[in-house]
């Protein structure tokens, strides 16, 4: 099987390559997390959880700025075959502030800037810009 994060990463940024509105990923816990970050900080609109028993997904609202896309990039870090991990003191910050990295830390899912402001680490999943 192949990597779930990396997929839905795939989907956003192919379908902000050719316009589209929305975009739908099967739902995970895991991924409905980064896709509230995501809104959280700006690079979507809005995500939404629909669907129940076998047919959950996750619908995203892409954002635009201009007819750009808002995520000009996204960077999947640790692999299922092969996992990164920061302590906090070593997170550093992403294209000048412009961008975000998503931390898998014990208290769940947060950015880079609130891992560094609660002082812990954890697996560093992707960094968007």
């Amino acid at each position: 099987m192949g990597d779930p994060i990396a997929d839905m990463l795939n989907r956003i940024r192919n379908a902000q390559a050719v316009g589209k509105e929305t975009v739908e990923v099967p739902f995970s816990a895991m991924k409905f997390s980064i896709a509230k970050i995501l809104e959280q900080k700006g690079f979507v609109k809005n995500v939404e959880f629909r669907g129940r028993k076998v047919k959950k997904i996750i619908e995203i609202r892409l954002r635009y700025d201009d007819k750009l896309p808002r995520i000009t990039g996204v960077k999947r870090i640790s692999k299922p075959g092969q996992r990164i991990y920061t302590a906090a003191q070593d997170i550093q910050t992403i294209k000048r502030r412009q961008g975000i990295l998503i931390l898998s830390t014990s208290k769940g899912f947060m950015t880079d800037q609130e891992a560094r402001k609660e002082k812990i680490g954890g697996e560093v999943f992707c960094e968007i810009w």
